[in-house]
């Protein structure tokens, strides 16, 4: 399993930066967590990580599926992204 970090605030660059790396990882065949971490008072705009996670599984969606909806464990919102592809 991948681990992709981002912060509530992810400009375009750095998304599609990501955005690559998540792909490359499920063509191999991994699984894929991706999370918003949450600093300080930034907790209060969960939605902006919500539409952050939302978008990257999105886009993502060719390359593998989403089993599991944006879930918020203390001051982390996570997804689960596997492969489509058969190993």
């Amino acid at each position: 399993m991948k681990e992709i970090r981002f912060g509530p605030q992810t400009d375009e660059h750095d998304f599609n930066f990501k955005l690559n790396h998540a792909k490359k990882f499920l063509d191999e065949g991994a699984k894929v967590k991706a999370y918003v971490f949450f600093k300080g008072r930034s907790i209060l705009f969960k939605e902006y990580g919500e539409n952050l996670l939302m978008k990257f599984a999105q886009e993502l969606d060719e390359y593998g599926k989403l089993d599991q909806n944006p879930t918020l464990e203390g001051k982390r919102m996570t997804i689960f992204l596997s492969s489509k592809k058969k190993k």
